[in-house]
């Protein structure tokens, strides 16, 4: 908890009033792998700060699972337009690895933007955050052909190659895991060729 703490105060000085109201208000929840944090049709009710694991966004397209995001610790987790909006989702977001996950209701988040108006900058430094991740992510993905995106991944996102399994990998770069396995093996190959 503190480790949130000191990164939401970071972010914006926390008055001692809203950090004891943090403190009271948010909880913990630990996920384990493979479990879902959040199904098609449900409404995301929740707002995740990642403290330790992994977690994966993805929605069903034709049958197939395609992966949209990856979270992991550190991040903020939600599914924005459920969450938001209180609607239901039309993504899913499960572990990838056991996750421990600090919360807090959606209700409670929008009366402590109203009691306490300084987290309101807080919300507003970490949507900015997220909409830049978003846009550099949407231009890699759409605009670079599959080997630039793969080195997009790997220059920005390189932990993930280790600890994503390849298929969602492949998915969330819009490519075949085949074409995945070609891009990493000439990769492979050109760096040996440099280091020689």
């Amino acid at each position: 908890m503190e480790n949130l703490i000191f990164f939401l105060d970071s972010i914006y000085p926390l008055s001692p009033g809203l950090r004891e109201e943090l403190l009271l208000t948010i909880k913990s929840r630990h996920l384990p792998k493979k479990n879902f944090l959040l199904k098609p049709g449900k409404v995301s009710r929740k707002i995740y700060f990642i403290h330790t694991g992994l977690l994966r966004a993805f929605y069903e397209k034709d049958g197939t699972e395609v992966s949209s995001w990856f979270m992991k610790e550190g991040d903020i987790c939600v599914s924005i337009e459920s969450f938001y909006e209180q609607v239901e989702s039309y993504e899913s977001i499960q572990a990838i690895e056991d996750t421990e996950l600090f919360f807090i209701d959606h209700a409670e988040l929008e009366n402590i933007y109203v009691k306490y108006p300084e987290f309101n900058w807080i919300g507003r430094v970490l949507t900015i955050k997220y909409l830049k991740l978003w846009s550099q992510q949407l231009y890699a993905i759409r605009m670079q052909n599959a080997a630039e995106r793969y080195t997009w991944l790997l220059e920005f996102h390189p932990d993930l190659l280790l600890r994503v399994p390849h298929k969602y990998i492949a998915s969330y770069l819009d490519i075949t895991p085949e074409t995945l396995s070609k891009i990493r093996c000439r990769n492979m190959i050109a760096n040996q060729k440099s280091t020689i």
